[in-house]
């Protein structure tokens, strides 16, 4: 079997051109869906609302049926079949749609933002504030998937598809509420990643009717063809860096993490210890631990292999104790972080306090216990008669009060009851002796 062979036969399966309606009616089809008038205007706005309002509320389902009715995808393809034939009066159009179209949808996201009660950023929206390289390689791959269906007729779940994978209304809606709550940030990471979408779909619009041989309209002068080529490549590279440089940050904090998660579970590790949280501090690498402590040696031996996880230039430190003070040390450490993580911190700091109380309530109730075993050889002296002590809280309900003592339930040898004046002795006694400012009952029995 010769290569020119397997070569014919791997390109009847590639080949597009035996699928490619009409470059005339394409053409039309794309362009027609490129103005923002009418209905399609009104689409886009209620459109946006919706994802704003799965934004606000953290909700997948709702965000993903907002970008399935989204008519946004229109100009920005227009635009890429522009550039891609030379077609300047497109390029015109388009551009101008594409222009009203991000001016209407943030101004709608905005105003939605500063009417909603609900202002806390969830994860949804927060996920549309730092854009990396993979957004490129998404936004690329989607637009190539959506300009091959739109020329071969085969659209079916395709252009939606493209609409959802490459999620061009979540970074408005994002954009207006940073606009809405004063986050500038949020608006420009957001904003951002919007206009990586937009220039990559555009391009692989562009490469895919390159790709198919669309005929171009003739410039006037190859000056003018030449200078066209370059600002396109000059908006491409400069859109890719600012994503290039956080795609390395993310990919090295990726890195880093992965390798303290190894060091832990391979040098830290041990039953009855459960390692909460892990933090850097300049040149240090904290462990906030609760349990079981870490023995001083094996300390001493996690610090010497932690070269081996790349670590070598982080010094240990471990914190650990009891599991409130664990996590009282990390919200003070959570304090000097950034706003984002405020919620966080009131989720510990209320942990703290709950377990706290857990503890004093639980001391409350031991007390009595303990007391008891102390003070039965004093009693014994005192009321030989007495063999027994047992001391416990009780609350009295009755229809219109709720009242706290304490029960103090004595066992005396059989016949030598104790007498209502050695009751009352008794019972000061006890008040005295375990400082119970509540009432307190003695039974005999």
């Amino acid at each position: 079997m010769s290569i020119d062979y397997i070569k014919e036969h791997v390109k009847t399966y590639f080949n597009l051109a035996s699928d490619r309606e009409d470059e005339q009616v394409i053409v039309e089809r794309i362009s027609r869906d490129v103005s923002f008038r009418g209905a399609n205007l009104w689409v886009l706005i209620f459109a946006i609302f919706i994802a704003s309002l799965g934004l606000n509320v953290n909700s997948t389902a709702v965000i993903i049926g907002a970008m399935l009715i989204s008519p946004l995808m229109g100009p920005i393809i227009g635009m890429g079949l522009a550039v891609g034939i030379n077609d300047l009066e497109l390029l015109r159009r388009s551009a101008k749609n594409f222009a009203v179209a991000t001016l209407i949808s943030v101004l709608t996201a905005t105003i939605y933002f500063l009417l909603t009660p609900l202002d806390e950023a969830r994860s949804e929206l927060l996920a549309r504030t730092s854009p990396t390289l993979y957004d490129v390689l998404i936004a690329f791959c989607g637009g190539a998937a959506g300009i091959i269906a739109l020329c071969t007729g085969g659209k079916g779940n395709v252009i939606p598809g493209v609409a959802i994978a490459t999620a061009l209304m979540p970074p408005l809606c994002t954009a207006g509420y940073g606009l809405a709550s004063g986050h500038f940030l949020y608006f420009l990471g957001a904003f951002y990643l919007f206009f990586i979408n937009t220039v990559f779909i555009a391009l692989a619009t562009y490469a895919g009717v390159r790709l198919l041989h669309f005929s171009r309209h003739e410039f006037l002068s190859l000056e003018r063809a030449k200078r066209a080529r370059q600002v396109v490549m000059s908006i491409v590279l400069l859109t890719m860096l600012p994503a290039t440089v956080m795609t390395v940050s993310i990919v090295r904090k990726s890195i880093f993490d992965n390798n303290v998660r190894h060091f832990v579970k391979a040098e830290l590790a041990q039953a009855g210890t459960q390692i909460i949280s892990t933090y850097t501090d300049d040149q240090t690498l904290n462990i906030v631990a609760v349990g079981k402590e870490i023995s001083e040696p094996k300390r001493i031996e996690a610090k010497q292999h932690m070269g081996d996880y790349r670590l070598g230039k982080y010094e240990l430190n471990i914190i650990q104790g009891t599991q409130s003070d664990s996590i009282l040390m990390l919200s003070n450490q959570l304090t000097q972080s950034n706003s984002s993580r405020d919620t966080e911190k009131k989720k510990l700091m209320e942990l703290s306090t709950e377990a706290n109380m857990l503890n004093q309530m639980l001391l409350e109730y031991t007390r009595y216990n303990d007391l008891s075993q102390e003070i039965r050889p004093e009693l014994t002296t005192l009321f030989p008669q007495i063999h027994s002590l047992a001391l416990a809280r009780a609350t009295e309900v009755d229809k219109d009060t709720v009242m706290a003592y304490v029960v103090a339930i004595i066992g005396t040898e059989a016949g030598k009851q104790l007498t209502a004046a050695d009751q009352k002795k008794l019972c000061d006694w006890l008040k005295a002796r375990t400082q119970t400012p509540d009432s307190l009952a003695v039974i005999q029995k």
